[in-house]
């Protein structure tokens, strides 16, 4: 953080000061201290994980329905887009509050929704499917819903892979920003694979808040981007 200039009568600005000032004069909701972001980091990875936990107690407990594989795919789906929502929600929270450590949970939130995806898609390609590569390949031919979830989830691997500081430093900033700009990508076909999974039964109303949601983050990015100095 650059320092502020000084006279010589002139004190300096305690940091704290500081971080409330640029936080509306809340004193350490810019930038948390260590120990507390450790503590909010559990937290919300406990709160990820809690669908999880769930689908594993009424596996056991016997609690899926009449159709347990329906039940869970439909589930792992919905919490992929919970978080790729969430996930999209750190930059506009962080811009809209001013709270900095918001950008220390992206990584571990994108991670929780490739962590659900990947179970969808196994439920999809070994218990639906049965690992019948023909199948799987006349499924994405035909069927739209599963030719843009399975393209979501293709984009949704090279994130995962390369979401370690180790291949930040081996791809350089600008080219892993370029990579995971992938995710509004991402975003946009996990709606469209939700919205033609409803298609059949007419039944837009959930799907819809998704959608004004992931679009309505997007446009804020691009008002963002647009409204930048350099293209005044």
């Amino acid at each position: 953080m650059p320092s502020p200039e000084l006279s010589s009568q002139r004190r300096p600005v305690p940091a704290a000061a500081a971080s409330a000032a640029r936080s509306g004069g809340q004193p350490g909701l810019a930038n948390l201290a260590p120990e507390r972001l450790r503590k909010v980091k559990l937290a919300v990875w406990l709160l990820a994980m809690l669908p999880f936990l769930r689908l594993l107690y009424l596996g056991f407990t016997g609690q899926f329905g009449a159709n347990p594989l329906e039940f869970v795919t439909r589930s792992t789906g919905t919490w992929t887009l919970v978080m790729l929502c969430v996930t999209l929600a750190v930059t506009p929270l962080r811009r809209l509050t001013g709270w900095n450590w918001l950008i220390r949970l992206r990584r571990m939130l994108g991670l929780f929704a490739f962590f659900y995806g990947l179970q969808h898609f196994l439920l999809w390609i070994g218990v639906d499917r049965g690992f019948d590569v023909a199948y799987m390949i006349k499924d994405i031919a035909k069927r739209p819903f599963i030719t843009v979830g399975f393209a979501a989830f293709v984009l949704m691997v090279p994130l995962a892979a390369t979401s370690a500081d180790a291949m930040v430093r081996r791809l350089g900033g600008k080219r892993w920003q370029c990579l995971h700009r992938a995710v509004y990508a991402i975003a946009v076909l996990a709606i469209l694979h939700y919205w033609w999974h409803k298609a059949g039964k007419h039944d837009f109303a959930t799907v819809s808040i998704y959608a004004a949601a992931v679009f309505g983050m997007l446009a804020m990015r691009a008002w963002w981007w647009w409204r930048k100095p350099a293209r005044r």
